[in-house]
């Protein structure tokens, strides 16, 4: 079955542990044998793997954040490292889009930035050949590239079509995990010229006042590209049941996430390993099923892995060898009794009827 991913860390991890996406997991693992660095030697994501998953469309991100002070009352500065400015952000994402473009060039991705483009490439993969391109929708995991707003319309011209404005601790435009603050007047700003672009909303990483007051303020398509339910595991990076009825009620689409630690309460993270901890592929369809089971259909629910967000085997479900091992979700869903039909909204059709309808 056909598969869609809306997360996918590619190009940080092509170009932070220098890894040569075009080879497989195996020759990646290979290399990197002996590194004992986090995900090292562990990896699940390469281009062939995806290929073999028949995972021909996903969200591949540029992801460069800044580390802001954060205000006495918000807690620690420290949550999380990134860049000294702005501006070296952008340039670290810029080359991240670069490494895609490449991929590009050599025929091996397609970028896809609207309906005709996005037509003709799932008209393409109902037969594929080996020559098929990936299919990548760009979008932007914390919006610190982006200077100001007044320069969204450069990224708009390089393909970008999804942002999401914050991370973990504070972004230049709004509160990310791990905090309680609301978007800044910058963020409102940007909302609104993502609006008029038609750049896409992604409130993952976002903190719940700035979820709430993106929500209130933006008002055209939004999506949660990789995130699971607090009603299963507690904490602020996961959503709550009240935001994912409000999410349905926009009509978006919610991808759920593969980091282990987002499927398992209590994970300690280098600790606790998933496979005696009993975290496979039925954890993460508990997610799934309970998303749908709050919409009342499966119409919401989707894959929105990040199994390559800075982790490996070590922090993924323990029945998931690669990517390719999406496919074994549809017997999970099967199993639990869910139609056919339903099976492949998740799959793959609702973040295709997603992006048909905001490019209509």
């Amino acid at each position: 079955m056909l598969a869609i991913d809306s997360h996918l860390d590619l190009a940080m991890n092509a170009l932070d542990c220098d890894r040569d996406l075009t080879q497989s997991v195996f020759t990646i693992r290979q290399r990197e044998a002996g590194m004992t660095a986090k995900g090292r030697a562990m990896g699940t994501v390469a281009l062939p793997e995806m290929r073999h998953g028949r995972v021909f469309l996903s969200l591949p991100t540029v992801f460069a954040r800044v580390k802001w002070p954060m205000p006495p009352e918000m807690g620690p500065s420290d949550l999380e490292s990134g860049f000294s400015a702005p501006e070296i952000a952008y340039a670290a994402a810029q080359g991240q889009l670069a490494y895609y473009r490449v991929l590009e060039s050599q025929g091996r991705v397609r970028f896809i930035g609207d309906l005709e483009a996005l037509s003709a490439h799932v008209q393409e993969w109902q037969n594929p050949t080996d020559q098929s391109p990936l299919g990548f929708i760009l979008s932007m995991e914390g919006a610190d590239p982006i200077v100001s707003p007044a320069q969204l319309p450069k990224w708009w011209d390089d393909g970008l079509r999804v942002v999401s404005l914050s991370h973990y601790a504070l972004s230049a435009y709004a509160y990310g995990t791990g905090t309680k603050g609301g978007l800044l007047p910058s963020g409102r700003e940007l909302l609104g010229e993502m609006e008029r672009l038609g750049v896409i909303l992604d409130v993952s990483h976002l903190s719940e006042p700035s979820f709430w007051d993106a929500l209130s303020i933006y008002h055209g398509p939004t999506l949660a590209s990789h995130n699971c339910c607090r009603a299963l595991v507690p904490g602020d990076r996961q959503l709550s049941d009240d935001q994912i009825r409000a999410l349905v009620e926009r009509d978006a689409v919610i991808g759920a996430a593969m980091d282990t630690w987002m499927l398992y309460p209590n994970w300690e993270k280098g600790a606790t390993d998933p496979r005696t901890a009993g975290v496979g592929l039925s954890a993460y369809v508990d997610h799934i099923d309970h998303i749908c089971q709050l919409a009342g259909n499966a119409k919401h629910a989707a894959i929105g892995t990040d199994l390559d967000g800075g982790y490996g085997k070590e922090q993924s479900p323990y029945d998931l060898e690669t990517i390719a091992d999406l496919q074994k979700i549809p017997g999970l869903l099967r199993a639990r009794g869910y139609a056919e039909a339903d099976v492949e909204l998740i799959m793959y059709r609702n973040w295709l009827r997603f992006f048909e309808k905001a490019w209509s």
